[in-house]
């Protein structure tokens, strides 16, 4: 009887002891701590088109490697795709701090810059006191100039 009482025991307590080192390795080998398979699948998304799972895969790779030039390209190329155009920026400037002389990270900022260029707001200019009287002519509305339509971010790596 004491032999039975004591395998009854033992045995929830090497369950739950096993349980917890295939978890402890499930998780040590995941994809959440590798930063290749994090860029993998991200690169994989943004090839599909699915913006906030590659974003996502891509924060996680950041938090691994923070200061991975690749990763933070990829990462500023979806905040683009995502319309975060402050992250995009702030970022970029980030991957150039860590890598000035990585060609295609250039190549993405300057595009981005360009583009930013035009879209960021500008500040309102203070409006001139309008004419009054008989001889005022009405003012010549503001005519945007012709713009060229952007192609979208091509693929998840740039």
């Amino acid at each position: 009887m004491v032999r039975l009482t004591v395998s009854r025991c033992l045995l929830p307590a090497v369950l739950l002891l096993s349980a917890a080192f295939v978890v402890g390795e499930l998780h040590a080998a995941g994809p959440a701590t590798s930063r290749k398979s994090q860029v993998e699948f991200g690169v994989d998304m943004a090839k599909r088109g699915l913006w906030s799972e590659a974003l996502f895969r891509f924060e996680n790779a950041r938090k691994i490697e923070p200061n991975d030039a690749a990763v933070l390209n990829n990462l500023a190329v979806c905040y683009e795709a995502a319309g975060r155009f402050e992250d995009a920026l702030a970022t970029y400037e980030a991957a150039l701090a860590v890598d000035p002389a990585n060609r295609a990270l250039r190549q993405n900022y300057s595009r981005f810059a360009e583009f930013y260029q035009d879209f960021r707001p500008k500040a309102a200019a203070p409006a001139a006191a309008p004419a009054t009287g008989e001889n005022a002519e009405p003012a010549p509305a503001a005519e945007a100039p012709p713009r060229e339509p952007q192609d979208p971010p091509a693929g998840g790596a740039r």
